[in-house]
Formats: structure tokens, sequence, C-alpha cells
């Protein structure tokens, strides 16, 4: 089975290559890997990193874009694969992900989705923000429609697609800027649900101050607040479920803004 997975990278080169190193590692008998990478013009090291890695890459668009949308809608038209998913420059795959991927999507055929555990790292690579890894596990066993629009459980970097789904769904959201994933995946959902990979984690998500959860937040949400709105029905129960959520997280990510501020002048 091929699976596609797209890299967008805009000046990420300070964790480029580790997140390249992990998507080429996955290559093995059971998975036919194409590996796309879009670059928006980097001014950093990202063009050398790149030419290193050239050859193994399966197709690589360099050209200014409009955005992480922008630039995801440019590898979704060019990957091949039964099975896509997309892997931001400063994150990274576990070892043998996409093999267990492979085998959830051959198990499951008619799902739209798939989703498994992702661990939040900092810029060191260690473990950070263990509570809310585990706030966002404890949805996957009611894991349904009606839940995913009350709440955004499941992490990017760990969620693939079928092509087929995709092509009912359409592409990406280019007017939004930060919940464009989550707005992307209510309308996959509706083309056959999603199924959970067991087991551990499948990727790491990279949270740091320059990345878009870390500061941009409040608009995050705000946009998946809105997203769920457009899905669910501005007056379904999910909707207003959504935005309490909604409410409760802004309010901790703030708290730990703060904690963060008061560190860092102490």
């Amino acid at each position: 089975m091929r699976i596609s997975v797209i890299t967008p990278n805009y000046n990420g080169g300070r964790f480029l290559e580790a997140c390249i190193r992990s998507v080429l590692a996955q290559r093995n008998d059971t998975v036919e890997l194409e590996y796309i990478l879009v670059d928006g013009g980097s001014s950093d090291d990202s063009p050398a990193i790149i030419e290193r890695y050239r050859a193994e890459l399966s197709g690589c668009i360099i050209e200014p874009d409009h955005g992480p949308a922008d630039a995801l809608n440019k590898g979704l038209r060019c990957a091949t694969g039964e099975v896509i998913g997309w892997l931001n420059a400063d994150d990274r795959y576990h070892p043998d992900a996409l093999r267990r991927v492979v085998h959830a999507a051959r198990a499951r055929p008619n799902c739209a989705l798939y989703f498994g555990r992702c661990r939040i790292i900092n810029e060191e690579d260690a473990e950070i923000r263990r509570g809310i890894t585990r706030f966002k596990e404890a949805f996957f066993p009611f894991s349904c429609r009606f839940m995913f629009q009350c709440i955004n459980y499941i992490s990017q970097p760990a969620t693939f697609f079928r092509r087929t789904a995709l092509e009912l769904a359409g592409p990406m959201n280019e007017h939004l800027s930060a919940a464009f994933d989550y707005e992307f995946f209510l309308r996959l959902w509706r083309h056959g649900g999603a199924a959970r990979v067991p087991g551990p984690p499948l990727a790491d998500f990279r949270w740091h101050e320059g990345s878009i959860s870390g500061r941009r937040f409040e608009h995050q949400f705000l946009e998946e607040w809105k997203a769920a709105a457009a899905d669910a029905g501005r007056w379904a129960p999910q909707t207003w479920i959504h935005s309490a959520v909604r409410w409760g997280i802004v309010w901790s990510y703030r708290r730990m803004a703060r904690k963060r501020h008061a560190k860092a002048t102490v």
C-alpha cells in the first residue's frame, strides 16, 4: 500500500532534518512511501538541508505560497498514495509508525481517517504537557463524529486519511490560518468516520513559542469553534459544548503563558 507524506516548510531549518529523517526511516517492505516536501522559499538553512536529501524525496516543490494550507494543497495535488498524511517541519514520526497506519488502513478499508497517540515535546526533544496528552487520549474510547465536533481530541501529526475521502471532502480551506487541519478533518469524517491506530505514539508534536499553538492559540481555538459550528450547526449541542471547552482550554493556555513569562523574568 502506498502512503504519501507531505512536509510543508518555511524557514523551519532548525528541526527540518530530524523531521525528514524520521519520515525516510519509515520505508520498509510493508510501506511504499511517497514523500513530498513543499518549501515556501525559505531563507534559512532549509535549502541546504533539502538539497542533501533531495534524491530520497519523491517530489519537491520550492516556491512562494500563501501559508501552510496553500502549501499542503500543493502537496495534496501531487500525492498519489491510497493513504495520506502530513508532518510539519518541526514534528517527527516514531519508528514503525507508517507500517502501523498501513495495517490499520487494511483492516478498516472504509474509514476516512486513521489516528493514533501523539506526544508533545519541546525544543530539546523532551516530552512536556503530559496532562494535555492524557486529556485528549481520554476521549479515544468514545470517538465519534459527535464527540469530535465537541472537542478536537486527535493530533494532526498522528492523523492520516484516505485519498477517496479527500476526493469527496475537497482540499484544505486556505482562508483559515490556524485551524485548517481541524476543519479539514471534520469534512473528511463525513465520508467514512475514523479509526484509532492502537499502541504507542505514532508521532511527536513539537510545541515551541514560534509554533501556531504557541503564539496564536486564542485565534486557533476561535477558528476551531467556528469550524465546529459550521459542521454541526450554530445551535447544535455540540457547538455549545465546544464553546465551553474552548474557553476552558484558552484559560489554561493563558495561565501557562503567564507562568512561562513570570519564570523568564525572574
